[in-house]
């Protein structure tokens, strides 16, 4: 009766481990990035262990799976080689009957870029002119009314035309209205990429008799970061790893025209707890002209470089690092600081998520260089776009600073930056 019972103990033991292990490789498979990318000419290996298989569902020679022998059949891998590019699916199943998970499998080639961290000025004019406030206006006959209300505009509205003259300027809608003066007349408006026309009249102001709708607009702004990318084939870069964003609206601004200069480093003012620090530069001259923006996306604005190589301090191409490549561990940001050259500083990359939708916050970092600490206490507003490079490849670039701890914040995978890119 007691060897029976002893029997029992033991199959109940390994029951709870192999259903542990089963729980722990069902997690990893559930969790692992649905889409896989590999390099053509290289492989990836994933562990697929009894009771799980892999099954292709096409015949392609895009990939070729491999399957290696562990010294038991629980130990079993599956290396995908990457034969030619192009893309595939595999399905991850239970005792090869019950599908578990589908995975999309890229091969291609692996981008090489130019990794940044110069410090730009970056001036950016808006498509037709972008609503900040709307307000009242008290009429020559004492009311107080707001045209720009009473006819749907919002904030955030863009103002593209004006009785079908193109707006590029605030300075040019106050002259069209006092040109119209108390006529009817028609604005075409853009709101979350879509374009439609609402009609308003103006109203003479009590204050100093020009003609109004209530509103103010912005056509333009400025502001300093740094460089994440230049793709040589192509002549074009990537920068500051997020979108610029009008200070009052919180909206992305849509790109009319914009500049990017060579800056020069003026100030640093350190961040501290619950007060983030700044880059303060300076750019000014019309000779300092690195390229034009077309496009601003929340990963990063885009463009073209005029004269190629020759703005950049370094011209070495490094290969990218993807997603599931990032490790946490030592890394370094190159960036500009002291004298505008662009250095190094050690960084730890103490979390990378896994992420199958593009997201800005990719990975939390840490600053560990102390001349950096010294000089801005860790991550400041300027630095943004600073690419993060380890193991020798361009991994990603800084985004945010962490608030209440100027020492940490979140980086952005570079896949996503490349995704994104917003063409002309």
């Amino acid at each position: 009766m007691g060897r029976f019972k002893h029997k029992g103990k033991l199959f109940l033991l390994i029951s709870i481990f192999l259903l542990m292990a089963l729980t722990m490789q069902l997690s990893q498979i559930l969790f692992y990035p649905s889409s896989i990318k590999i390099i053509k000419g290289e492989n990836k290996n994933m562990s697929i262990s009894f009771p799980f298989s892999v099954e292709e569902y096409s015949e392609s020679t895009i990939v070729n799976p491999i399957y290696n022998e562990g010294s038991n059949s629980l130990s079993k891998s599956l290396t995908l080689d990457g034969i030619d590019k192009g893309n595939t699916n595999l399905q991850v199943k239970l005792l090869g009957l019950i599908p578990v998970k589908n995975y999309t499998v890229d091969v291609v080639d692996r981008p090489m870029l130019i990794p940044g961290g110069n410090a730009i000025g970056v001036r950016m004019n808006t498509r037709g002119v972008l609503v900040v406030a709307i307000t009242d206006i008290i009429g020559m006959d004492g009311s107080r009314r707001s045209p720009a209300r009473e006819a749907g505009l919002k904030v955030g509205d863009s103002i593209l035309e004006i009785n079908g003259e193109k707006v590029v300027s605030s300075e040019q809608v106050v002259k069209i209205l006092n040109d119209i003066k108390d006529k009817e007349i028609e604005l075409k408006i853009l709101r979350n990429k879509e374009e439609f026309e609402i009609k308003t009249l103006p109203i003479q102001c009590l204050q100093d008799n020009a003609y109004r709708l209530g509103i103010w607009v912005r056509d333009k702004t400025s502001g300093i970061g740094t460089m994440t990318y230049y793709h040589e084939e192509s002549n074009t870069f990537g920068a500051l790893g997020h979108g610029i964003t009008d200070a009052d609206t919180g909206e992305l601004l849509i790109v009319e025209k914009g500049l990017i200069m060579k800056a020069e480093v003026s100030d640093i003012e350190q961040g501290k707890k619950g007060t983030p620090g700044e880059i303060k530069g300076v750019f000014y001259k019309t000779d300092d002209i690195l390229g034009e923006i077309y496009g601003n996306t929340q990963f990063g604005i885009y463009g073209s470089i005029n004269d190629g190589t020759k703005n950049f301090n370094n011209k070495e191409k490094i290969p990218i690092g993807f997603r599931d490549e990032v490790q946490t561990g030592k890394a370094y940001i190159l960036t500009t600081l002291e004298d505008n050259k662009v250095d190094k500083y050690e960084i730890e990359i103490q979390k990378a998520e896994l992420q199958d939708v593009p997201g800005q916050k990719s990975m939390i970092i840490k600053v560990r260089d102390q001349r950096l600490l010294k000089e801005t206490g860790g991550i400041v507003q300027g630095m943004s776009g600073s690419p993060i490079i380890q193991n020798g490849r361009l991994i990603g670039a800084v985004t945010h600073v962490f608030v209440n701890d100027p020492t940490k914040g979140y980086g952005l995978y570079i896949e996503w930056m490349l995704k994104n890119i917003d063409k002309p």
